[in-house]
């Protein structure tokens, strides 16, 4: 069975907005990745509110949202909303997470728990029975187009096994510097759901470079 391809709109071409999103609405893309900065948590700032709203009129792929962002729990009900089917907060934003986590599964979403590329993956130990997916982050987050940093490939090793261990059904996500040959080894190792950026919207055929990770990455 092929991975999850979610492409990070974060890396569109912003002046083709639209068009940006009915090619992933017609590619092989299982998901539609949202990255959401507010500036603070990450030094950036991203996709605002307004423009999300008019973005998901059109889109037509299920939203995978990663809020990179202090007090997420806060705009819960927008993004319930908008219609994601995933909401992720970071580990490092929350200071109650538990009540964050169980905030989302109650608003109807699939729960989401990221971690930043120095936190270890046994700080998801006390959450992970609560959490749908584990974001592992491969580059610090707040921009695209970093380079990916090669020891997260044995945390995802270490999170499966954790996993595995304890019967658990949560997917592994990983963001950033996700190419074909990384994303091979990424799946090897364990992770579900890879989401690519300037991979796929730099690329000459972006619809083709996402038929190729379904049928390549197994």
């Amino acid at each position: 069975m092929s991975v999850t391809i979610s492409p990070s709109l974060l890396s569109a071409d912003f002046l083709h907005l639209e068009e940006e999103i009915k090619m992933v609405n017609e590619s092989a893309a299982d998901w539609l990745h949202l990255d959401v900065m507010d500036g603070v948590f990450v030094p950036n700032i991203s996709l605002g509110f307004p423009m999300l709203q008019q973005a998901a009129k059109i889109i037509t792929k299920p939203l995978d949202v990663h809020l990179m962002m202090v007090e997420p729990q806060k705009f819960i009900p927008f993004f319930q909303a908008l219609g994601a089917r995933s909401l992720g907060v970071h580990y490092e934003a929350c200071t109650n997470l538990h009540r964050v986590v169980a905030a989302i599964r109650e608003a109807g979403m699939k729960t989401c728990v990221a971690l930043n590329p120095h936190t270890p993956v046994e700080a998801l130990t006390d959450i992970l029975e609560d959490t749908d997916i584990a974001l592992i982050m491969s580059v610090n987050p707040g921009f695209g187009g970093q380079q990916f940093i090669p020891r997260t490939t044995d945390k995802i090793r270490r999170l499966k096994e954790m996993i595995v261990a304890r019967g658990l059904k949560t997917l592994i996500e990983v963001d950033g510097g996700v190419d074909m040959e990384r994303g091979k080894r990424l799946a090897e190792a364990g992770a579900d759901i890879l989401v690519a950026g300037n991979f796929i919207f730099n690329a000459e055929n972006p619809a083709d470079v996402i038929r190729r990770m379904k049928e390549e990455i197994k």
